[in-house]
């Protein structure tokens, strides 16, 4: 079981794994993003018409800054600037307002860090950086590490996408495999008297493996490591290892 939407093009990686390996993938999110309401965002007083530029991480991001905006009924200006962590988050800005690339700046590595050159560029910028109430001080840390005007806020919240019933009764997989702590906490939620016996947990960043190994669970992968960057290749690297036992 893949903790995450069952991805939408055919040719996903995951596919592949599932064919050469005659596996089956189960893609079932074990959490999921709501959004702030307007009045819940107020109590931050923050304003959002005061920033002339924003920092987006994810699309998430994307979709409740506008929403917010629109509830606010906050006009945001053409001047906007945004930033993006990668092409495809900026590219999906243009769910929402015409894409410029004058005013859309994206990074390669999906990471903060390869923005940081094209912000400090723009250091008279006033950025704000919308993000979910899981989060850790370190974006923060980095901005300032530049001495950038910045301001982060909460939009949108990561909850338990609770299972039913039936998905409880009929939960049998030989891996489980989680790309957040908070998949961990929803693990944990809806099965208080988990056993985890036989069942393979693989983990996809550092704080979620912390998070397994906190929880009291056994981890058996991990990515990225220098050598598999993408949990797909570590995957594929685990099954052939089975294959060879």
């Amino acid at each position: 079981m893949v903790s995450q939407p069952k991805p939408t093009s055919e040719k996903s990686p995951y596919f592949d794994i599932a064919e050469r390996f005659g596996v089956e993938m189960v893609f079932r999110p074990f959490i999921k993003v709501e959004g702030m309401t307007a009045r819940e965002f107020r109590t931050q007083k923050i304003s959002i018409s005061d920033f002339t530029a924003v920092v987006f991480t994810s699309r998430h991001a994307i979709d409740h800054f506008f929403t917010l905006a629109k509830e606010l009924r906050v006009v945001i200006p053409e001047t906007m600037k945004y930033f993006c962590v990668t092409e495809t988050i900026a590219l999906y800005i243009q769910k929402y307002v015409q894409y410029r690339k004058r005013k859309v700046f994206f990074g390669s590595s999906g990471r903060v860090d390869d923005l940081l050159p094209m912000m400090v560029k723009h250091k008279t910028e006033k950025y704000l950086v919308p993000q979910s109430d899981v989060h850790n001080d370190s974006l923060t840390k980095l901005l300032d590490s530049k001495k950038l005007n910045h301001t982060e806020c909460v939009m949108y919240k990561t909850v338990s996408n609770d299972f039913t019933e039936e998905e409880i009764k009929n939960f049998d997989y030989d891996m489980l495999v989680f790309f957040s702590p908070s998949g961990i906490e929803a693990l944990t939620k809806n099965f208080p008297n988990f056993d985890q016996g036989d069942i393979a947990i693989a983990t996809f960043g550092p704080a979620t493996a912390k998070a397994v190994t906190d929880a009291g669970l056994r981890l058996d992968l991990q990515a990225p490591t220098e050598k598999y960057p993408s949990m797909t290749g570590a995957l594929q690297h685990y099954l052939l290892e089975q294959e060879e036992e």
